[in-house]
């Protein structure tokens, strides 16, 4: 009785994984953190941004999944037009699976109008998966069925971006798993990570109050068999370079989610929790933080780059 039970929850943890193959994690503030998903947004600010962002979802539950994610990127002025380069890091946690991904990212710059750019990017990563066995409880200590010690692959993969960005607009269309890996861990277990493309959007509308402005977007995943949109709002209040907002984001038939944060100095803050609307249910939801820092990087001309910041409206 005990193994019949062992065995239905390794199915359902594989049945978790599958799905969660089918999507990357999905950051509730995802707004602050475009270039995750897009490598072409590297350096499109004319700044230096620096985020962390830790999300645990479906807490309550032992052993639910959590995410850690950790990116840069900057300007990079030579030639020209303007080239931008990003480094990432990301571990995904899930029971007993643990994923790294290490990224570089590289975007080109090209001017449109005015104001308007669109920036091409692209990203080289090399993805780790683990499974450890430690975490197994087994009737037969011996069974043949499963590793003694930890079980471990590694793989290469890519993703490319175009992103096009204005002080009041921003639009971009990626590509992330473009290699489709197969990660085989000791040499008997598979983990399938698909292709995934993903298309956001938002703008910044300001108000008849200038402190207060509204910031709408979209976010669209798919890997072509399933797919997730989410859209979000958030409402910001900005005096004297500080600045505070509120939003709420929907996911149809997925979750609602309530996100706030601010900016102080150049230092950005937000939290969000997600709860879902089906399944889980709203105590079980996933709570996200995001912490990071923007500062000019203009090693040439005083007052540049004295603009807004697109990533964190």
């Amino acid at each position: 009785m005990k193994r019949r039970v062992f065995v239905t929850l390794l199915l359902l943890t594989a049945l978790m994984l599958e799905v969660r193959g089918q999507w990357d994690v999905q950051f509730s503030d995802y707004t602050a953190l475009k270039s995750f998903y897009n490598p072409a947004v590297s350096g499109t600010d004319g700044k230096l941004n620096a985020a962390a962002a830790y999300s645990m979802q479906m807490t309550g539950y032992d052993k639910a999944p959590a995410t850690l994610y950790i990116g840069v990127d900057m300007p990079v002025y030579f030639l020209n037009p303007h080239h931008g380069a990003g480094l990432s890091f990301y571990n995904d946690n899930i029971d007993i699976f643990t994923t790294t991904r290490i990224g570089l990212q590289y975007a080109y710059n090209i001017k449109l109008s005015k104001k308007g750019k669109l920036a091409i990017g692209v990203q080289g990563a090399f993805l780790n998966t683990k499974m450890a066995s430690r975490g197994m409880t087994l009737e037969e200590n011996n069974d043949p069925a499963f590793s003694s010690s930890e079980a471990k692959g590694n793989k290469v993969d890519m993703g490319v971006g175009l992103y096009y960005y204005h002080p009041r607009l921003w639009v971009g269309a990626s590509s992330q798993h473009l290699l489709d890996p197969m990660i085989v861990m000791d040499k008997r277990y598979e983990v399938k990570v698909p292709r995934m493309y993903y298309l956001m959007g938002g703008c910044n509308i300001k108000l008849r109050n200038s402190l207060l402005s509204l910031q709408p977007s979209f976010l669209v995943q798919s890997d072509m068999t399933s797919w997730r949109e989410d859209v979000q709002c958030k409402a910001t209040y900005e005096n004297n370079e500080k600045k505070f907002f509120g939003g709420l984001g929907y996911s149809p038939n997925t979750s609602v989610t309530l996100l706030i944060g601010g900016m102080f100095h150049g230092v950005n803050f937000g939290y969000s929790y997600q709860m879902y609307t089906s399944g889980l249910g709203v105590v079980h939801g996933s709570h996200e933080l995001v912490v990071g820092y923007l500062t000019d990087l203009d090693l040439f001309k005083k007052g540049r780059n004295k603009h807004q910041s697109v990533r964190w409206l």
